[in-house]
């Protein structure tokens, strides 16, 4: 299996509103950038999306590092929310709907591909890919809001 780093950010202008993510895929000294930017949506959906994104383009099953600023997803994930909110039909511990059950969902189906995972760092701490992925996530969001 390679070993491949993914790292991800997503940005909203509002919230909701227009946003951006971006994703750098890093294997064997080589890095690899993905962006894309919706209308109107969520931070959080755009943080789900660059993982996603980050794990569809991957060609075969890797053992994969995802580095993000995003509590909501690592936590989503290694805290077994996610799973929990699948297994009770999308429904939270207090009964109320979970937001974004279409991401999880895909997300869960993605990582069940691979060996994945997570390292939460700081956002905006000078980490160079993870400025880099929010440039491009910014980056998605101003060209829509241009348009």
């Amino acid at each position: 299996m390679k070993d491949v780093t993914i790292y991800t950010d997503g940005a909203c202008s509002g919230n909701p509103g227009a946003g951006g993510w971006g994703t750098i895929l890093s294997y064997n000294g080589r890095e690899k950038e993905l962006c894309g930017a919706e209308q109107q949506t969520t931070n959080n959906r755009m943080e789900l999306t660059a993982v996603i994104e980050g794990l569809r383009a991957l060609k075969e099953p890797c053992r994969v590092l995802i580095v993000t600023d995003s509590q909501y997803v690592v936590n989503g994930i290694e805290k077994g929310w996610a799973k929990s909110w699948k297994a009770n039909g999308w429904r939270k511990k207090d009964k109320k709907p979970a937001l974004n059950p279409d991401l999880w969902d895909e997300l869960l189906a993605l990582l069940d591909k691979h060996e994945v995972r997570f390292q939460w760092i700081r956002g905006h701490d000078g980490h160079p890919q993870n400025e880099r992925c929010d440039a491009l996530a910014v980056a998605g969001w101003t060209k829509l809001k241009e348009e």
